[in-house]
């Protein structure tokens, strides 16, 4: 059973859209819906497939001397002198 529905497309691509239906022969109606169906049915990878990691480190040794990751006050004044340091 086929539904009735209304859809606003602007007007060039309706005019583009009936000429290409009348020079194959068929109606708008059924160029709209091939063009659906093959959106619809179209394979789309997972979201994942194209995952790309950033690259990963492989230097040793730890954090620098005098660096204590729970105190975040400490941690944000240094990356505001690097920062300070950088500008001059």
């Amino acid at each position: 059973m086929s539904e009735r529905t209304t859809v606003r497309l602007p007007e060039d691509l309706v005019r583009r859209a009936k000429r290409k239906a009348a020079a194959e022969g068929r109606s708008l109606t059924a160029l709209i819906e091939e063009g659906l169906r093959r959106l619809v049915n179209e394979h789309v990878p997972p979201a994942g497939a194209a995952r790309i990691l950033p690259p990963v480190s492989s230097m040793t040794g730890g954090l620098m001397p005098g660096i204590d990751l729970e105190d975040s006050a400490a941690l944000q004044e240094l990356d505001d002198r690097s920062y300070v340091g950088r500008m001059r």
